[in-house]
């Protein structure tokens, strides 16, 4: 069975002035095209039910959302797991299980020391006894109250749920799995992408027809994709540092022309950081569109940005609410530069606001 790329909105037009969100048009005259962006449930609907769990997958599709995003780890005996990062201590409360007392430990992670409970040393039915809980704990209290309510999914119980909303909704629901730490895991002997392709193949994705993305900060584990399927394939690009199995590149070399021409030999696009596509004034202020959307477009690279959350946290001067981080602000704005600025997908925490802000951006 083929699935689709799901559309959400119909008809969608450039309509949004800069002058509402302090943006301008310095691109060399470069205007947003009438594709439909895509809205992506970054980990479910994660502002609003704690990350990767089934409540905030539901809820994502409930709201809107076009594709949802797990991030993809391993257990020991070689289950595709569903947790943001491969150290649990901080999502689960494993912590509170006396009987995994003994995991705690500290490891090397692309070059980086953590220290924790990782997936890895865990089976599949021992992560399936524990209980996910809110990590950004400071600045959504309300997702606090589901805490030790939800089990751990694997990615297999993610795509049954999915067809099972598929059933419910008569929608297509596309997948946008990221591949974590994929050199490490290879590195112990759990390497991810066999078994991603064949569960994936096993429901119905397989070629760049269907509503999937494989994304990854890594470049090898993508140019392999790229040699093994016809998948679309989405190459992450961070804020700052490298990737991780090319600690000598840098992730702003990686947005030039040149470096956007070398991903386009293996992907079908980028997910970038939002810093990326519209610079901010020395006020914090969203303030012009940078080359990044242009160049990507001349040689047909998609451009999805991360990730569009609506605490003021996250969000620029100018749309913050209050002085309170918790507090939600004027995310939706923060969209409609975006949109205007011509990107082709969403990742966001909250897709309700996110489906709002576009639709009201059609009726412009």
């Amino acid at each position: 069975m083929l699935r689709i790329v799901p559309i959400l909105l119909k008809g969608l037009i450039i309509a949004l002035s800069l002058s509402t969100t302090g943006c301008s048009d310095d691109a060399d005259g470069f205007s947003s095209d009438t594709a439909i962006p895509i809205i992506i449930g970054h980990r479910g609907a994660s502002g609003e039910r704690p990350e990767h769990t089934e409540a905030a997958y539901r809820l994502a599709i409930e709201q809107g959302a076009d594709y949802l995003e797990p991030d993809i780890v391993v257990s020991k005996d070689g289950i595709l797991m569903v947790r943001h990062e491969n150290e649990i201590g901080s999502t689960t409360n494993v912590a509170t299980k006396p009987e995994f007392a003994s995991r705690y430990t500290t490891k090397v992670i692309d070059g980086r020391e953590v220290t924790g409970w990782f997936t890895e040393d865990f089976t599949y039915n021992e992560l399936k006894t524990l209980r996910a809980k809110e990590s950004l704990t400071e600045l959504r209290s309300g997702n606090r109250d589901y805490d030790n309510e939800f089990e751990i999914l694997s990615f297999e119980e993610l795509l049954k749920l999915i067809q099972r909303l598929e059933q419910r909704t008569g929608r297509v629901i596309g997948i946008y799995p990221e591949l974590k730490h994929p050199s490490y895991f290879k590195s112990i002997g759990l390497p991810q992408q066999d078994i991603l392709l064949k569960q994936l193949n096993i429901f119905g994705y397989r070629d760049s027809s269907d509503a999937v993305f494989i994304q990854s900060f890594e470049i090898g584990i993508l140019e392999k994709l790229a040699e093994a399927t016809d998948i679309r394939l989405i190459q992450l690009i961070g804020p700052d540092g490298s990737p991780p199995d090319r600690p000598n590149l840098l992730f702003t070399d990686m947005i030039t022309p040149a470096g956007l021409s070398r991903i386009a030999k293996y992907a079908d696009g980028v997910g970038v950081h939002k810093s990326y596509v519209i610079d901010r004034n020395i006020l914090g202020r969203l303030s012009g569109f940078t080359d990044l959307i242009k160049n990507a477009k001349a040689i047909e690279l998609l451009v999805h940005v991360w990730s569009f959350r609506a605490e003021n946290y996250f969000l620029p001067e100018g749309l913050k609410s209050s002085l309170d981080h918790s507090e939600l602000g004027d995310m939706k704005s923060e969209i409609r530069a975006y949109r205007d600025a011509g990107v082709d997908g969403f990742f966001t925490d909250h897709p309700e606001l996110a489906v709002t802000a576009l639709t009201e951006y059609q009726a412009q």
